[in-house]
């Protein structure tokens, strides 16, 4: 009787995720798969870090194989998306109980402050984690003052 934990359906808006757009929001909000009995989307959770002209970006993506992962930069735009493959392991006489694992594809998109120079991005992924080093583009400002005349 310990595992069993209240629905919060406030708990969702309250925390503060900055890459949310407000379809997410909604999605996560209004259609929470968990509560309605239907299967769980993977999510892929980041951590975005930024130093020495780069950002340094962690996401979590487990039991995925580096060559199911795809990684795209278009200026400031980011783009993560991965197949987490369901392994069909069935044994006669057997029910599953509980699935909490989630399967099927994952993505993230989002947008930084600066341009990305492209040619200098790196990634590793080890241990189900996805590290991207991305140099901001020589001579690009993330942001211009306007002069109001």
């Amino acid at each position: 009787m310990a595992n069993i934990t209240r629905f919060d359906p406030f708990r969702e808006l309250a925390r503060f995720e900055p890459f949310w757009d407000v379809d997410d929001v909604f999605n996560r909000f209004m259609m929470r798969p968990s509560s309605r009995g239907m299967e769980i989307e993977p999510q892929i959770k980041m951590d975005v870090k930024e130093a020495d002209g780069k950002y340094m970006v962690n996401a979590e993506i487990p039991g995925v194989s580096k060559d199911d992962i795809h990684v795209s930069v278009e200026g400031n735009r980011v783009s993560i998306s991965a197949e987490v493959r369901k392994e069909k392991e069935e044994k006669e006489g057997e029910k599953v109980i509980r699935c909490e694992r989630s399967y099927g594809m994952a993505s993230r998109s989002f947008n930084l402050a600066d341009e990305i120079d492209q040619s200098q991005v790196q990634a590793k992924y080890n241990n189900g984690v996805l590290e991207l080093t991305l140099p901001k583009k020589p001579g690009a400002s993330g942001r211009k003052e306007i002069a109001i005349s």
